[in-house]
């Protein structure tokens, strides 16, 4: 009797419905690998980032700079540490690995997945720069008859980085755009948490600008002491971003999309 030399239909199916089920189950734990190993670069890229504020504040009796510059506040930061910048790595640590994508609408704002553009007026290169990261913009030292920049009062900023409980003070953050003032103008608080994620709602609601679901939950920060951490999404409420900032956190309630993230 002639020996059998290959599968039956059954069987290959069988080992078929077998490799698809292996498949099935490694693919989402590939994923959250592959998504785990970005959130290591970009915090990567936040210790870089953190080296060039340091460098920066050493150089200038540890102030940080003026925030005046051609009304640019929001994105004074990449003008100010160009001269501290590895050329050869500018593109790469200027993007989150989570959010290297241009937006198709054409916006130049960006969003939890997606950059922003910086303008060459801004950054002083040929071209726009895509960028994933911003700045806390109550991190200026104006001059002293400067009271307010772009609407934030200057006597809440903090000015140098010798500040009192600077593992709190949020530096440079995962962001939509080039930076924010939560609690904005003061007088006029809107610090509420967006609707959806990725909301877009331009200068005020700043806390918008932030508050993204870029790593599972959280975006990952870099603080006045210089380290680097992820922070909750409903921790944001809970950093001091400015010198009268209440860090009792929001007690509005929170939007549908932000409700399964962990409370602080």
């Amino acid at each position: 009797m002639q020996e059998r030399s290959g599968f039956t239909l059954v069987e290959l199916l069988v080992v078929i419905a077998i490799i698809a089920l292996l498949m099935a189950l490694l693919i989402p734990a590939l994923e959250q690998a592959r998504n785990q190993a970005r959130a290591a670069i970009c915090k990567s890229n936040l210790h870089q980032w953190g080296l060039y504020w340091m460098m920066y504040a050493d150089d200038h009796d540890g102030s940080f700079s003026e925030g005046y510059w051609v009304n640019w506040a929001r994105g004074e930061w990449i003008t100010v540490l160009r001269p501290y910048i590895d050329t050869r790595r500018r593109k790469k640590l200027l993007l989150c690995p989570m959010a290297k994508e241009r937006r198709t609408d054409g916006a130049e704002y960006g969003g939890p997945y997606a950059s922003y553009e910086m303008g060459p007026a801004i950054t002083g290169s040929i071209g726009n720069e895509q960028c994933s990261y911003g700045m806390n913009n109550w991190l200026y030292n104006p001059p002293v008859n400067i009271t307010d920049i772009q609407g934030r009062l200057t006597k809440y900023n903090w000015r140098t980085v010798d500040a009192r409980g600077p593992a709190n003070i949020p530096v440079f953050l995962d962001s939509m755009w080039r930076g924010g003032g939560p609690c904005y103008g003061i007088g006029q608080v809107r610090i509420e948490p967006p609707t959806d994620n990725g909301e877009w709602s331009g200068y005020n609601a700043e806390m918008h600008h932030f508050c993204i679901d870029r790593h599972n939950g959280y975006i990952n920060c870099l603080f006045m002491n210089w380290s680097v951490r992820k922070v909750g999404l409903k921790e944001l409420w809970k950093l001091k971003w400015h010198r009268e900032f209440d860090t009792s956190g929001w007690s509005g309630g929170w939007p549908e999309w932000m409700r399964k993230f962990k409370d602080y």
